[in-house]
């Protein structure tokens, strides 16, 4: 039995590492995004909801990058500014995401903001999996 589950571990170690490292990165984000939300910040107010998306996206894009790099998909990209840059790309179109939906499910149909905040980051980290997977970390991109 131990066997089998190490051996599915293996098999999906890039998959359960992506996991681990988007709930620290998620984490990290929505500490962000509640710290200020609950300090300094209102995101009943339209344009602070939408800064607080967008604080919330630059800390996680930083901290994503890092560990996605060295723990999930290990890359020894030589060119780390070129790889970065395309990773943010990919983030910036699930970065329009999270204030879209935040603005739509909060100040349009006024669902409660912590519960909006969970399902958009639930949707925001498939997106992101897919497109660092297609996009930016590429097996074989480099030896």
């Amino acid at each position: 039995m131990i066997e089998k589950i190490k051996a599915l571990c293996a098999k999906y170690e890039e998959i359960i590492a992506y996991l681990i490292v988007g709930v620290l990165n998620t984490i990290v984000s929505w500490g962000a995004w509640f710290a200020l939300a609950y300090t300094v910040m209102d995101p009943q107010i339209v344009w602070q909801n939408v800064a607080l998306s967008i604080v919330s996206w630059v800390v996680g894009v930083l901290f994503g990058y890092v560990m996605n790099r060295k723990y999930v998909f290990k890359s020894t990209e030589p060119n780390v500014l070129k790889e970065f840059l395309q990773f943010t790309g990919g983030r910036v179109s699930t970065g329009i995401l999270d204030p879209v939906m935040m603005v739509l499910l909060v100040n349009i149909l006024h669902i409660n903001e912590a519960f909006s905040k969970i399902f958009v980051s639930v949707l925001v980290m498939i997106g992101n999996y897919v497109l660092s997977k297609l996009f930016v970390f590429k097996k074989g991109k480099t030896e």
